[in-house]
């Protein structure tokens, strides 16, 4: 079988701060930026490297499906950093750290060799999403 990941998606609450996040910061190139009905989804992804996993932020709980309640504990859970998750990987993770901290991103833990045999740090994007990046080994 020959499968890969194509896209991944993560909400974001404010269009603007999050491309500013993951272009500006993280060195993502915009791929497609797109409007409909006072909503917009972000699609980035490594620069120079068109046919790598995509990132699509979307509006969260853009889906018609979704009931108010559901709004509300996806908004409550975002808030607290416990809805959604990325981990990206890079061969200079202290380069990318302090890239990251001049850009003024919520640092949530400084590079750290962990238990299970990484070297990571954690940020939290402006919509409140875990951000993991690990050491490339």
């Amino acid at each position: 079988m020959d499968l890969t990941i194509h896209h991944a998606f993560l909400p974001h609450t404010d269009p603007d701060a999050s491309l500013a996040f993951y272009r500006d910061a993280l060195g993502f190139e915009l791929r497609n930026d797109v409007g409909y009905e006072g909503m917009r989804w972000l699609t980035l992804g490594p620069a120079g490297d068109p046919a790598a996993t995509t990132l699509v932020l979307h509006p969260p709980a853009a889906d018609p499906g979704i009931t108010d309640d559901e709004r509300r504990t996806i908004a409550e859970m975002m808030a607290k950093g416990t809805y959604a998750s990325l981990i990206l990987a890079t061969g200079d993770l202290a380069g990318v750290f302090e890239r990251m901290v001049a850009s003024g991103a919520e640092v949530m833990q400084e590079p750290a060799d962990q238990p299970y045999g990484v070297r990571d740090c954690a940020f939290r994007d402006p919509a409140g999403n875990t951000v993991r990046i690990q050491q490339r080994s």
